[in-house]
């Protein structure tokens, strides 16, 4: 089982550290190098260059949340939550279908009814 992992190429583990501007400010964010794909990826989809998802994701997880505790882990998760929600089916794999078109109501209440536990029948 493990060999599927540990045979990754070394590079998409790498990390680089960018530095972005939000709102003037420099800050510098470190993430492994598939992060920085899956980030651009979304980015494209609403043809967004890094940067500005960033400070997209930042300025309203900041309105939504408040303080911004561990923004990279955030980003970390973010990644995740989209590959999966590809997997699930909740956002189209078409790559040309931006994500702001996409009904986000409905996409959080069907990633939420699939975490539910199944009721045994009686």
């Amino acid at each position: 089982m493990c060999k599927i992992f540990i045979g990754a190429d070394p590079a998409l583990y790498d990390t680089s550290t960018r530095s972005i501007r939000l709102h003037g400010v420099v800050t510098s964010i470190r993430l492994e190098t598939l992060f920085w794909s899956v980030l651009a990826e979304i980015g494209r989809r609403d043809e967004m260059s890094l940067s500005q998802l960033i400070t997209k994701l930042y300025d309203e997880i900041a309105e939504a949340r408040g303080e911004v505790e561990n923004f990279t882990s955030f980003l970390r998760v973010c990644c995740l939550r989209y590959l999966s929600l590809q997997i699930s089916g909740g956002i189209p794999g078409d790559v040309s279908v931006p994500i702001r078109s996409l009904d986000a109501d409905a996409v959080l209440a069907r990633e939420q009814n699939s975490h539910k536990p199944a009721v045994p029948a009686i």
